[in-house]
């Protein structure tokens, strides 16, 4: 199983970085880990077949992690999609989805499909299998707006990966990511503490509980992409691939 890191970037797209959306692929998988205004782009200039995506995870309703989702859809019925495809995210997401597709082209959302849509609501900590892939939601923190936000435990194919989502430190993280095959963190700052995101230092204290086989850090500012070369931690970048 592998992961590619289609994007990694922030929502100001801080060094030129692409959306969050991660790629997740194995034997029996394929599944996208949000899908970011930018996501459609990076998904191409990669190469991935996006015909081939079974499942999207989306962890909340900001743009640079669920505004991709139009343009992934109208990239569908244009390339005339047959296989049926599941979008699974917080509750209200099938709302979200018909009011963000109106706002970027209007009426798409009443376009009958060329295949099988179904859009799911999933609940905080109740476990959902979607084909050969269990996926546990946990609550987070991140603001006001938004929302509902979720981090994600992933199993299957012998391997958990758990996101975080975008968060500011809060303990759901610990039961989300204890012995993650791969931990897959929000690093936002260095050290500095602010509301609704996570900083190194503050998730470097509680790594020991969380104990990961792997950590990689994403959706990192300037702060942090200022700092690259001197972290003790793996950092993601635009493309880069992940075997587990």
């Amino acid at each position: 199983m592998q992961v590619q890191f289609v994007g990694c970037g922030d929502a100001l797209g801080s060094g030129g970085r692409f959306n969050t959306c991660f790629h997740v692929t194995g034997a029996r998988v394929n599944v996208l880990v949000d899908c970011g205004a930018s996501s459609l782009p990076a998904l191409k200039r990669l190469g991935v077949a996006r015909e081939n995506i079974d499942l999207i995870l989306i962890t909340h309703f900001h743009g640079d992690h669920f505004a991709g989702l139009p343009f992934l859809l109208l990239d569908a019925q244009f390339t005339r999609r047959t296989r049926p495809l599941v979008i699974a995210g917080p509750q209200g997401i099938e709302t979200r989805l018909m009011q963000v597709m109106e706002a970027l082209f209007e009426n798409s959302s009443k376009t009958k499909q060329h295949f099988d849509l179904s859009v799911v609501a999933l609940n905080p900590g109740e476990t959902r299998t979607f084909g050969a892939v269990d996926v546990t939601p946990f609550p987070v923190v991140h603001g006001e707006s938004g929302g509902p936000f979720l981090a994600y435990r992933i199993e299957a194919e012998g391997r958990v990966i758990t996101y975080s989502a975008d968060t500011e430190w809060t303990q759901t993280l610990i039961p989300a990511g204890r012995d993650a095959d791969l931990f897959i963190a929000e690093a936002y700052y260095y050290d500095k503490v602010v509301k609704n995101h996570l900083s190194l230092k503050t998730l470097e204290a509680h790594l020991p509980e969380i104990n990961p086989k792997r950590l990689i850090l994403t959706h990192m500012s300037d702060d942090m992409l200022g700092r690259l070369e001197t972290l003790d931690y793996t950092a993601a970048s635009d493309g880069m691939v992940v075997e587990l």
